[in-house]
């Protein structure tokens, strides 16, 4: 590719069809591939070709949206998965097992919480979770000899707070573990956390890429360079027993991680993307740099609407000057703050949970990142697995209402607020 701009990126980037070949990419659903002779398939399973050898593993149709997506990010490679969680878990069982240790902001989406508080734990793996405005120190200081990664949110979900990707990549490279983050709010459109020390990023595909609330799906890229021979990460440095003695470092190099990702991790779990929903989400970022120019100018409009109303206790955006994470967010998201916000009645949680029943035009759903607005109170929906204490250091006060901004005209959705408002307060 020549060094197009982003936005052209989103809309041509790496697709490219021969001559009589489908302008639009067209959607492989097929599980398996012909070959010419049995040399071809053995040289698939030795990985000394690039074709396709099985669905589960890899697809025409899911690489296109891989590579799509890889370019908007500026990895190396990247790997599609069945979900957003799906990413998550594959990322760090990618490089984690029984005994090792992960280091992770407290501000993180609820689903994510509970995977490393709980399922990884069951597996052997333990966290600790420092706060996001923790000093390096107090980050450095929870490293442990097994400890394996670092990990944040680019825009905590749904505290809203922006990671302070200078101090947590120094943390991270003190420690010499890979610095993890989940870019899914702010999308590559906002930030590229590569570009500020990450080593791998996650995004949650059901969400702003899909934009359409279509599809669930996930995708972990990778930067190709963390030192992953530096005696912490053994599986992708000695041979591995069930690729005749492949060494991922050595044979791949810079795709040492991501190549392990998918022809291990995602051969054996089995957390495939299925190709129309690839077809989607490659639909989806053609488009993403309009939609998100326009969810970042509603939300900000809608916030600034909010904290100049009689009845709003109090609001939450990067982009508003009283938000604790303005100056971080002017630094890292000079496009735009992204298309959440949150805020808190007057009337507390009561009248937060009763909000939704009074509006006409934004819908109650336990999603986000739709071009239509949604409202959810989380202390009451997606957090509420976690205890009253957990829930304030992800960031989950108790009257919190989530506001997923979408496209519509702003005036509309001003006025939807402000008619439902009225009616709980």
């Amino acid at each position: 590719m020549k060094n197009y701009q982003i936005e052209t990126n989103c809309v041509q980037g790496t697709y490219k069809p021969k001559s009589g070949e489908p302008r639009v990419l067209p959607i492989t659903q097929s599980t398996t591939y012909k070959y010419s002779n049995s040399d071809d398939v053995a040289d698939l399973f030795d990985l000394k070709s690039d074709q396709h050898m099985y669905s589960r593993i890899s697809n025409p149709t899911v690489s296109a949206f891989e590579d799509k997506i890889n370019l908007l990010e500026g990895g190396v490679g990247a790997l599609a998965a069945s979900s957003g969680q799906a990413a998550t878990t594959l990322a760090f069982l990618n490089i984690c097992s029984a005994g090792d240790h992960i280091i992770a902001a407290s501000t993180i989406y609820g689903g994510t919480f509970n995977l490393l508080k709980v399922s990884l734990k069951k597996l052997g793996i333990q966290v600790t979770f420092v706060e996001p405005d923790a000093s390096y120190e107090e980050i450095v200081g929870e490293c442990r000899d097994n400890t394996k990664a670092l990990f944040g949110e680019t825009i905590g979900n749904p505290g809203l707070n922006i990671l302070d990707f200078d101090k947590f990549a120094k943390a991270s490279k003190k420690m010499d573990v890979p610095f993890i983050v989940d870019n899914t709010l702010a999308t590559p459109i906002l930030c590229n956390p590569l570009d500020h020390g990450a080593d791998i990023v996650i995004h949650s595909a059901t969400k702003y890429i899909d934009g359409h609330a279509t599809s669930v799906g996930g995708v972990i890229i990778d930067g190709g360079k963390f030192n992953w021979d530096n005696g912490k990460f053994p599986e992708l440095v000695d041979p591995d027993e069930s690729y005749h003695g492949v060494q991922y470092v050595k044979d791949f190099g810079e795709k040492a991680y991501i190549t392990k990702a998918r022809v291990q991790m995602l051969r054996d779990f089995g957390m495939t993307l299925s190709p129309f929903n690839a077809f989607l989400f490659h639909k989806g970022l053609e488009t993403l740099h309009l939609r998100m120019g326009r969810h970042c100018e509603n939300a900000l409009k809608l916030a600034e609407f909010l904290e100049n109303h009689k009845d709003v206790e109090w609001v939450s955006y990067p982009k508003l000057e009283s938000h604790e994470s303005y100056d971080m967010g002017n630094k890292y998201l000079p496009k735009g703050g992204g298309g959440i916000l949150s805020f808190g009645l007057k009337g507390g949680a009561e009248a937060g949970k009763k909000l939704a029943e009074h509006l006409e035009l934004v819908s109650l759903v336990v999603h986000l990142g739709d071009l239509r607005t949604s409202i959810l109170h989380p202390a009451s929906t997606t957090h509420r697995q976690l205890t009253e204490e957990e829930q304030i250091k992800s960031g989950v006060l108790p009257d919190l209402i989530r506001i997923s901004v979408g496209i519509e005209n702003i005036e509309d959705i001003i006025k939807d607020f402000e008619n439902g408002i009225k009616e709980v307060v």
